[in-house]
């Protein structure tokens, strides 16, 4: 199989990650509830999973890097763990439902009121609208780093100086870029970025979490037990266990370990330079193919690895149906949880299929893409071989 789909998750991994989850299910015990040596062994391995992913995004503090399941756990532990009623908060037209279900859901319920940096049908961001749109009580602003959809960048640091201009705080959703672009919180100034593993860091699925500026408290969203602290009848006040409530994926986050040791070996520019002439070599592969529409091509914005597109005479479902079945091509097919970005683009009732690449990806793997696309063009358009052999 030709594994094109990366943005929803990486299954080609380091081996390392596959070692460390098997030995931490043959041999680690539970973190923080025990002193044998199998539940210090997952102890020390989620330590160092957090001083690990503190380093990869620069942050002094790596206590405050706290696990959860995914990232859409971790953008539901910062939302609801911030605003209060009557905050309004900012976010993008960019954002996956991760940010959006949690905002909407708190709009429905009169806690907070929302507004939306618009993108248009070329894909592009109108940061320009970022200003007027902050009011007095605009509590936070919640952006992700790049879309899921067309890979476009966000300028992540210029939202966050206007947060700041505006006395609001910053939520980063880095869950498409960590890994596989250079994110340094204090270089960006997010208050909170939301990553997880299963992406670009190529760990376990059942891995993610947030990283909280040392200036910013929030309220726990899961409240239980931690191994600390038993006599107290709420949660510890103290980080990690303030935010980390239950027993941790300690065989998952030992996978993620592992993944996030590899990267700092690998270094995070080589990641980012291999994505992207990837991204450029099959961007300009499918160029040559007139019945294909790719979106955000001409936005303006430095992409990751992520290219969406639709073939006239075919539906995207089809399409990726046809080039999982007919060449072993894995993409993603449909709305890929962006219904704001699908709209601004014009693809809301037909979807879009989107390639993204990543680290194990090759350029024979893009180049058997472009071809599969050809062959299907070129059928649809009656056979006359117009597109290419």
């Amino acid at each position: 199989m030709i594994y094109l789909n990366n943005a929803a998750t990486t299954i080609q991994k380091p081996p390392a990650v596959a070692d460390a989850v098997v030995a931490a299910m043959s041999g680690a015990g539970s973190c923080s509830r025990g002193a044998s040596s199998d539940d210090l062994a997952a102890a020390r391995s989620v330590a160092a999973a957090r001083v690990k992913l503190a380093r990869l995004i620069g942050f002094r503090h790596p206590e405050r890097v706290i696990f959860a399941h995914n990232a859409t756990m971790a953008l539901n532990m910062a939302i609801f763990g911030m605003l209060r009623p009557g905050d309004h908060v900012i976010t993008t037209d960019f954002e996956h439902n991760s940010v959006l279900r949690p905002l909407h859901e708190l709009e429905r319920r009169g806690v907070i009121e929302l507004d939306y940096v618009p993108a248009d049908c070329a894909g592009r961001l109108h940061m320009e609208a970022l200003d007027g749109l902050f009011r007095s009580n605009t509590r936070a602003v919640v952006a992700t780093h790049a879309s899921n959809l067309t890979g476009a960048i966000t300028d992540a640091a210029a939202i966050a100086r206007a947060a700041h201009a505006h006395d609001a705080r910053f939520i980063l959703d880095a869950s498409q870029t960590l890994g596989a672009l250079p994110v340094d919180m204090a270089a960006i100034g997010a208050d909170i970025i939301c990553f997880t593993g299963h992406k670009a860091l190529m760990g376990p699925q059942g891995t993610g979490g947030l990283a909280v500026a040392p200036d910013l408290e929030l309220t726990p969203l899961i409240h239980g037990g931690t191994g600390v602290k038993s006599a107290d009848p709420f949660q510890p006040s103290s980080y990690p266990e303030h935010l980390e409530a239950g027993t941790m994926n300690a065989h998952g986050l030992a996978g993620l370990d592992a993944a996030l040791e590899f990267l700092l070996a690998l270094g995070i520019d080589r990641v980012e330079a291999h994505e992207r002439a990837l991204r450029e070599r099959f961007v300009e592969g499918v160029a040559a193919i007139p019945s294909i529409t790719v979106y955000g091509v001409d936005d303006g914005h430095d992409h990751t690895g992520v290219v969406a597109l639709s073939m006239a005479g075919i539906d995207s479902s089809s399409l990726a149906d046809r080039l999982a079945c007919e060449f072993d091509i894995a993409t993603r097919a449909g709305l890929h949880c962006a219904p704001r970005m699908h709209a601004a683009l014009g693809t809301l009732e037909t979807g879009a299929v989107r390639f993204s690449f990543g680290w194990y990806t090759d350029a024979a793997d893009v180049d058997a893409a472009i071809a599969a696309l050809t062959r299907i063009a070129d059928e649809l358009a009656g056979g006359s071989g117009a597109y290419g052999a």
